[in-house]
């Protein structure tokens, strides 16, 4: 369990500088993607699984979730390094794994970036499993920061 209360809410766009900085700590940006971007699509799609976590006025945690009709997504979850170990991933995966399943989805998948194990060992733990995929993209535009 959490040490203080996590606020969990949708993201807001005074949000943005504050969770750019986040991802870029979590090095879950790259230099092909624009996070400016990334977040100004996420509002104009299913804006109410772009979650944030808020404690003591800080945001220290993220998750944006989706769904298609077929299947949940999760993508862009980081949690501030100074607050893991606390349970506050699982506490925002928890919520927006809730909000997706109350839209009828009947199973969420996610991607990690190959050799990523800690991050790996953690969605295990919530009780992700392997589904023995390729994940394949393909670049429709440019996106470079």
């Amino acid at each position: 369990m959490t040490e203080s209360s996590l606020l969990i809410r949708p993201f807001q766009t005074e949000d943005e500088d504050a969770l750019v900085a986040l991802w870029k700590m979590c090095e879950l940006t790259v230099p092909w993607n624009n996070p400016h971007k990334d977040i100004a699509r996420k509002l104009q799609v299913q804006p109410e699984l772009f979650l944030v976590g808020i404690l003591d006025s800080n945001l220290i945690a993220t998750v944006m979730g989706g769904y298609d009709g077929h299947r949940g997504w999760i993508n862009f979850l980081a949690v501030h390094p100074d607050f893991r170990e606390n349970g506050y991933g699982q506490e925002i995966m928890n919520s927006v794994e809730t909000k997706i399943r109350e839209m009828g989805c009947p199973k969420i998948n996610l991607q990690i970036r190959t050799g990523n194990n800690k991050m790996a060992f953690f969605y295990q733990k919530l009780g992700f499993t392997n589904d023995h995929v390729v994940s394949m993209g393909k670049r429709l535009e440019a996106d470079h920061s």
